[in-house]
């Protein structure tokens, strides 16, 4: 029994240690060529000033997306990428643009204010002047409690501009964030001794919901749909965030008749009007919005250019990130760089004079800001799901994915099997001197966060780049501030350096990335 035990300890122990894949074939003349390009000829800035000075911001539906969208097919085919085009998916709302935007305090005070338009919601038809008040909508009401604060307030709120919600106490920021990672922190991220990549888990599942308490979603809707029917005539938010940041998203509905006017004002301007109103002083304000709408919005486009393959062309590798924005300032960020970047790999690519034996595929994705929307139609249009593959499905071999800001790439997850990551690993170690450290994997196929978890959930290998964080979390992520100016060029050019490498690499093997076979692919996670 005892030798039994021990033989079997052995066999254990021999199945939990992974079997050492085949040593890389790295080609190092193309990477040294790589390296030369991305230095000498970066077309990165030129890229980015277009995307953003020029065609931002880039909501989706919106003319400046299109506009932007018709200009990367027209330069990557000036580059000499082939088979550049739109592809268009169904948006299915019109597309909205904020053309102009004023606010004023014009009582107790007269002062501009700082503010940025929510997105689908309407203009106000010309300058209005009205009085504001404030509101504090009731934490997790019953459906009782919030039909009597609505018909406590509606004769309050008729012709005013309301003010929802308290000021948010934003504290001085006394110790700030590294702006980037240290080198021993990313290598033991990727070592083996730190947990594979993915997305962490939310502490388990909560509680089923109270079923007298109004969902947070619905007491949004209904608060703009009574905004609406009181006649109030203009909604102010709070941006809740420090030095003027605003962060300014969408009306949920995407239907104009179900909000009025409103905007996010900064916080130092909306604790100010709260601090007066709280003496008992009324306010006055005057907005003039003029907001549009684009019906032929609700048909979106990805956009596609490639390398073609030689022998292997029926195969695929791909590389992108999404190129829509939020409206309130020009998504340098998020993401016109990770576009900048990949498009730049691409090009790095052909002008080398690479014959990639599979084709090298750019994809430019809208509709993430909304919800992965481009990324997902195009994955179910071409590959479909591991549970009911097309065709294409088979002849995937990976799409990298970069969606953290300016930051230097610092090492990449990709779903799939430990050999994955291993290959992935071999084929960017010569890049260590730019701080590019390692590829883990994940068996993750919950979709969210960004594009690569599309392919992910289809059980197809998505790579996801991280990133240095530099100022993305802290100031320009969504924000008003995201803008050409917090670019770092270097570390776009470093990162589209190692991306290049990747590729090739990927469009040059005799077998496409490993994935996770049938038995051990994990089943899509329960919503």
């Amino acid at each position: 029994m005892r030798y039994t035990t021990i033989a079997l300890t052995v066999a254990l122990a021999a199945l939990s240690v992974t079997t050492p894949i085949a040593q890389e074939k790295i080609d190092k003349d193309i990477q040294w060529k790589i390296r030369r390009e991305a230095t000498d000829n970066s077309q990165i800035l030129r890229t980015l000033h277009f995307l953003t000075d020029v065609y931002g911001p880039r909501l989706t539906g919106s003319p400046n997306l299109k506009a932007a969208q018709d200009w990367v097919v027209k330069e990557t085919t000036a580059w000499g990428l082939k088979n550049a085009h739109l592809e268009p998916w169904s948006f299915g709302h019109p597309g909205w643009a904020n053309e102009k935007l004023s606010v004023h305090v014009t009582a107790p005070v007269k002062d501009s204010l700082v503010t940025e338009a929510l997105a689908w919601t309407p203009g106000t038809n010309g300058p209005v002047t009205a009085q504001a008040v404030q509101l504090i909508v009731p934490s997790q009401p019953t459906k009782d409690v919030l039909t009597k604060f609505f018909a406590d307030n509606t004769a309050r709120v008729k012709g005013k501009f309301v003010m929802v919600g308290a000021a948010t106490q934003v504290r001085v920021t006394i110790l700030t964030p590294q702006k980037r990672r240290e080198d021993n922190d990313v290598r033991a991220q990727y070592d083996g001794s730190a947990a594979a990549g993915g997305f962490p888990g939310g502490g388990g599942p909560g509680g089923p919901p109270n079923p007298n308490v109004v969902p947070a979603a619905q007491v949004a809707e209904q608060l703009d749909q009574w905004l609406v029917t009181a006649g109030a005539v203009g909604r102010v938010n709070d941006a809740g965030r420090e030095h003027g940041q605003i962060r300014a998203f969408n009306n949920r509905t995407f239907d104009l008749t179900k909000a009025v006017p409103t905007v996010v004002m900064r916080n130092e301007d909306y604790g100010r009007l709260s601090r007066i109103l709280a003496d008992g002083t009324p306010v006055e304000l005057e907005m003039n919005i003029v907001n549009r709408t684009y019906p032929e919005g609700a048909t979106a486009y990805n956009v596609i250019a490639e390398i073609p393959g030689t022998d292997k062309a029926q195969e695929v590798v791909m590389l992108g990130g999404h190129i829509d924005s939020w409206h309130s300032a020009t998504g340098a960020t998020d993401n016109a760089i990770g576009c900048a970047t990949m498009l730049e790999a691409i090009r790095i690519l052909n002008a080398i004079g690479v014959k990639p034996r599979r084709t090298i595929r750019v994809a430019l994705w809208s509709g993430e800001e909304q919800g992965l929307l481009g990324s997902q139609a195009y994955v179910k249009e071409h590959f479909g799901m591991v549970e009911n593959p097309k065709p294409e499905h088979a002849n995937f071999a990976g799409y990298f994915n970069i969606d953290s800001g300016t930051g230097r790439a610092r090492g990449m997850s990709v779903f799939g099997p430990a050999d994955a990551a291993a290959i992935l690993s071999q084929a960017t170690r010569p890049f260590e001197d730019n701080g590019f450290f390692g590829v883990s994997a994940t068996q993750s196929r919950r979709r969210g966060g960004t594009d690569s978890t599309s392919f992910n959930e289809a059980g197809l290998p998505g790579i996801g780049i991280s990133q240095d964080p530099i100022e993305y979390g802290t100031h320009t992520w969504h924000t008003n501030l995201d803008t050409f100016e917090r670019i770092i060029e270097d570390d776009a050019q470093q990162s589209a350096m190692v991306i290049a490498a990747a590729v090739y690499h990927l469009a040059m093997r005799d077998e496409k990335l490993p994935r996770l076979p049938k038995e051990r692919m994990p089943p899509l996670p329960t919503p």
